[in-house]
């Protein structure tokens, strides 16, 4: 059964006591076009949970929140989905402060505790770490993710989690896999679910059909108190913003291209590529019946 179907019909449903949605969204807009915003995203991550088998045996998830929109709109999803009987899992937000300069440790503490979201503030100073073993000039992105991901694995085991759950979004997916296509020699992307090496942890990716656009018209109209990053959001010319500016390119001359390559990675033919570890191009063999592919 496709469970997003019925999304809208499910958010227009009011409780007991009238609330339509979360105590979160008590100071929303009131509006038509942000309604539909609401409906749109949680009707992505519905899909997303469907699509992916996400809630199959999950109890508790450890929620990444690093103070910038994506995050925190990917736990206000999840806390009206949970609110609504919709998200049967326990959620526990989880910062990592690693150390840099000026970060205000009391924004995130505060608003987790306002708004009654169990939590927990990991301090590691990774920064310095990155500071030091990244050379002058280099991008800082690939080993800050990786120091990040590796506490955020630690922490979600030692808080029972059996899952960790992030907020990159359409964007984030397609950028990876061009970076991985232009630089890496390679046909691969962000999963919108992982199992981690040890076989312990999933790594989910709710938003994996939620537009970056939306994201951000999300987090502006529910006013988040948006924590700017000096460590990787410092740096000009990276990468992945050359993957983001040809996207939006792409975009702007031809409209729904981003929707369009989101779909291709979902539909792959082995067959017509050139990998012989996915397909056994060896056994084709003209006159008998070719193996079909995946």
């Amino acid at each position: 059964m496709n469970i997003a179907a019925n999304i809208v019909d499910e958010l227009e449903t009011p409780t007991a006591d009238g609330a339509v949605a979360h105590a979160l969204f008590a100071d929303a807009p009131n509006s038509v076009s942000f309604n539909k915003l609401r409906k749109r995203l949680l009707r992505n991550v519905r899909q997303a949970f469907d699509d992916f088998a996400m809630l199959k045996g999950q109890k508790r998830w450890l929620i990444g929140l690093s103070g910038g929109k994506d995050s925190y709109g990917l736990l206000a999803l999840l806390l009206d989905l949970q609110w609504r009987g919709l998200l049967p899992v326990e959620l526990v937000a989880c910062n990592l402060d690693q150390g840099q300069p000026n970060f205000p440790k009391n924004i995130l503490p505060d608003y987790l505790t306002k708004i009654g979201v169990k939590h927990r503030i990991e301090y590691r100073d990774t920064y310095s770490i990155v500071k030091e073993k990244v050379p002058e000039g280099a991008t800082y992105c690939s080993l800050c993710s990786r120091l990040r991901r590796g506490n955020l694995y630690r922490i979600a085991k030692e808080e029972g989690c059996d899952a960790l759950v992030l907020g990159h979004h359409r964007e984030d997916i397609l950028e990876t896999f061009f970076m991985n296509f232009f630089h890496g020699g390679r046909l691969a992307s962000m999963p919108a679910k992982l199992l981690n090496d040890e076989g312990n942890l999933m790594v989910l990716r709710p938003l994996a059909y939620c537009a970056e656009d939306d994201m951000a018209k999300f987090a502006a109209a529910m006013q988040f108190p948006i924590i700017p990053c000096d460590l990787c959001g410092s740096q000009d010319g990276l990468q992945r913003n050359a993957m983001k500016e040809m996207l939006a390119d792409i975009e702007r001359r031809m409209p729904g291209r981003k929707d369009t390559m989101l779909r291709a990675l979902a539909h792959v033919n082995p067959s017509h590529l050139l990998d012989p570890k996915l397909f056994d191009f060896a056994g084709l063999m003209a006159g008998e019946t070719a193996p079909k592919s995946e």
